[in-house]
């Protein structure tokens, strides 16, 4: 039993402080890869088995982009961005996705995604004032599961079903999720996510690389290094559909301004490509906490990202606010983070 409860090998990523006192840690590890998968900085194990979750949505758009669909339903890069979106529910993400469905000429109940009440405020107080229950356009993957509808018309095939691993969406999919990661498609076992739609278990060091092809396109068939294109300018462009507004996903999109595509999910994973570098990083976060992010992937970029933008530089050190408006504490990332990454290489070094 003892070893069902041994742990991978672990780094400090982040501490909880309450000035003077360090209240919690944050271990976990980080991978950085390029391309083709080598290895270009870790910390902790970069092997480490990671479930995708959410992070693999961009991944999984790259499908609607393939199959044809986008441009056989007019979906316009907020729509394909929608479909990367771990959404809060506002009312712009239900009318986005419900654009998607209209164009598909699907009602919502195609959606196979599930109903929880939405994260946005306004929302969450619009239906609790009108006596209203949410709906599955309200789930925050209601865009991924739009798309999944649209790649599976665009096959040829009936949308029911289409969270089904074997059904010809997920196996594109699949196909896709090898070509950028590098694992074996025959590896890849499906797990169920949140949302019902499949999922996949990859080393830690195969996100990053995942990223660094998504960003690049590098080593991928021309369908593809197109569907990357789209998927990516789509998230650069529209980053209030990703995440939302003061979301750090979204923060780190639009402060970025289409340098870097980043993509977080349940349980504390983290990923991101820098584009100009075709380089990759994934962040797990050991006891599934989102708080470290915003410190320990602006540490990891610090050198790569001179000079980052105020809004950014202050997220290095995440206050912590309490009930009275106080701040009391911060979030601090580890200081070697700030320099695992070497500074941002010369120009022959670049990937072309």
């Amino acid at each position: 039993m003892a070893e069902a409860f041994s742990l991978p090998q672990a780094a400090v990523l982040a501490v909880s402080r309450r000035d003077p006192v360090i209240e919690s840690v944050h271990y976990g590890q980080v991978a950085a890869a390029d391309p083709e998968g080598r290895l270009v900085a870790a910390w902790g194990d970069p092997a480490v088995p990671v479930v995708l979750r959410s992070c693999a949505k961009p991944l999984q758009a790259l499908a609607v982009i393939t199959s044809g669909a986008a441009d056989r339903f007019g979906l316009e890069p907020r729509h394909l961005a929608i479909c990367c979106a771990s959404h809060s529910g506002s009312a712009l993400h239900l009318q986005t996705v419900a654009e998607i469905l209209d164009r598909l000429g699907l009602a919502d109940l195609y959606l196979g995604c599930g109903v929880h009440w939405p994260s946005d405020r306004a929302e969450f107080d619009r239906l609790k004032r009108a006596g209203l229950s949410p709906g599955p356009l309200h789930n925050n993957c209601s865009g991924k599961h739009a798309g999944m509808l649209a790649t599976a018309l665009a096959l040829g095939t009936r949308p029911e079903g289409y969270l089904d691993p074997v059904h010809p969406v997920q196996a594109l999919i699949r196909r896709h999720l090898a070509l950028l990661s590098g694992v074996d498609e025959s590896s890849l076992v499906p797990l169920p996510d949140g949302c019902g739609a499949p999922t996949y278990a990859l080393p830690l060091r195969s996100v990053a690389r995942a990223f660094a092809c998504l960003v690049s396109g590098q080593g991928l068939p021309e369908d593809l290094r197109q569907a990357v294109r789209r998927v990516t300018a789509a998230t650069a462009g529209h980053p209030e559909m990703v995440q939302a507004e003061g979301g750090f996903n979204t923060v780190l999109l639009r402060e970025t301004q289409g340098r870097v595509i980043a993509k977080g999910g349940a349980e504390g994973l983290f990923a991101l490509g820098l584009k100009e570098e075709a380089l990759g990083l994934a962040v797990k976060v050991s006891d599934g906490a989102s708080r470290p992010w915003a410190p320990v992937v602006v540490a990891l970029l610090n050198k790569r990202l001179e000079p980052l933008s105020p809004d950014l530089a202050g997220l290095a050190r995440a206050e912590q606010v309490n009930c009275h408006g106080t701040v009391v504490g911060r979030v601090e990332a580890h200081p070697a983070l700030f320099g695992l990454l070497p500074s941002k290489p010369s120009a022959e070094e670049v990937w072309p």
